[in-house]
């Protein structure tokens, strides 16, 4: 049986350094981050800003079926996601189980303050793990937006 790692958390929390560690031991990573950088390139050089949602949604809609495929074929992933919404954390669920995966969700808890810090040196170096700048207010925007797991069976895992 598949096992499928759901990342969750707000930007700069660690997500792709772990999903990355989990490559490392055979898991296949999808990440819509990087499949956007490799099909359209970098936002508001490449393709427009205003573009980004619709590319996104192709995007994620392109991983759901490789996941599925993977997951079909016996194949470990991991969803290097932020899965900062509970419903659509259900729907990954539903539909990973409906495949015949079973689910990990892995939490990756940091304060604001930390963020911030490693969201700045970040924005040093854009590239397909870090496609464009995230500015204070867009950290403020995704930290107010974020929906905390709390009882879905998550593993937190608190960064320092």
């Amino acid at each position: 049986m598949s096992k499928v790692i759901m990342m969750c958390g707000v930007c700069g929390s660690g997500k792709t350094t772990y999903a990355k560690q989990k490559e490392q031991e055979g898991y296949i990573r999808l990440s819509i981050d990087e499949e956007m950088w490799n099909i359209y390139g970098q936002k508001g050089i490449d393709y427009s800003e205003t573009q980004y949602d619709e590319l996104s949604e192709k995007v994620e809609l392109l991983l759901r079926q490789k996941m599925i495929s993977l997951i079909k074929n016996g194949k470990n992933v991991v969803i290097d996601f932020s899965f900062w919404n509970k419903d659509n954390r259900e729907f990954y669920r539903n539909m990973i189980e409906n495949a015949g995966g079973i689910v990990e969700l892995v939490y990756m808890k940091a304060n604001k303050e930390l963020l911030r810090k490693r969201l700045q040196k970040r924005n040093l170096s854009l590239h397909a793990n870090s496609p464009f700048i995230i500015t204070d207010e867009i950290l403020e925007h995704h930290y107010k937006g974020f929906q905390e797991p709390q009882g879905e069976g998550e593993i937190v895992i608190l960064q320092k």
